[in-house]
């Protein structure tokens, strides 16, 4: 009997505190072909994508989140998401295989109610470059650019206020997101400017394979700027 790529697991919401069923995918199933230069996972298989499942919905009040949201609610937050959220949602599961389509609701939604939450840009920007990635797939570029431009924004903030301490991102691959979404939406004067500062980084040794993906990166946008100017 050949095993199930997904398994069910119980999850608590973090807003209304019911359970529900979600599906996630078993780690020995997930075989990454390729990385994307953005850090898109191209998966072997293309019927089990590990990024459909990292939102969880909660059927009964339509919450949506991820691991790395804060557990911490703001003052009046509550209230916001009863309103913004709860009030217009008609009771449905995501429990079942996700197709892409189900993968991008359930990202907006968790994004609006992250917005909502003031969640920090770190994890704001992470929702909005899984909904290019997921538009990329679909070869719908005008959404694509959109959400890049998104994610871009949203990591600069993060850049500025810092509020990636403490999570996985470091200094430098803040950096480099920034430059590599900007080069992905033709902003090529942040893109040279922070993959310089990414490259400038390999004197005090810090994270050599971002620094050579960055060099990498950097010689692509001289040939695109050549290009635009020939």
């Amino acid at each position: 009997m050949e095993i199930s790529p997904y398994y069910e697991k119980s999850i608590d919401c973090m807003h209304c505190k019911k359970s529900f069923p979600t599906l996630k995918v078993r780690t020995k199933s997930i075989k990454i072909e390729q990385t994307e230069s953005d850090f898109q996972p191209v998966y072997a298989d293309n019927h089990v994508n590990a990024l459909y499942y990292n939102v969880f919905v909660c059927q009964h009040c339509g919450f949506s989140f991820t691991e790395d949201f804060n557990k911490y609610f703001a003052p009046g937050v509550k209230e916001q998401i009863d309103a913004q959220i709860c009030t217009n949602w008609v009771p449905h599961s995501f429990k079942n295989e996700r197709t892409v389509f189900d993968a991008i609701q359930a990202y907006k939604l968790a994004l609006v109610c992250a917005t909502i939450k003031k969640e920090k840009f770190v994890i704001t920007s992470g929702l909005a470059l899984r909904l290019a990635w997921l538009y990329r797939s679909l070869k719908n570029t005008g959404q694509e650019q959109r959400f890049l431009k998104m994610a871009r924004d949203h990591y600069m903030e993060s850049f500025s206020t810092e509020d990636y301490a403490g999570t996985q991102m470091s200094n430098v691959r803040i950096m480099y997101m920034i430059a590599e979404l900007s080069r992905r939406i033709h902003d090529y004067e942040n893109a040279t400017r922070f993959f310089s500062r990414v490259i400038e980084n390999q004197r005090v040794g810090g994270e050599a394979k971002l620094v050579d993906m960055a060099k990498e990166q950097w010689e692509l946008v001289r040939k695109e700027r050549e290009k635009m100017t020939q």
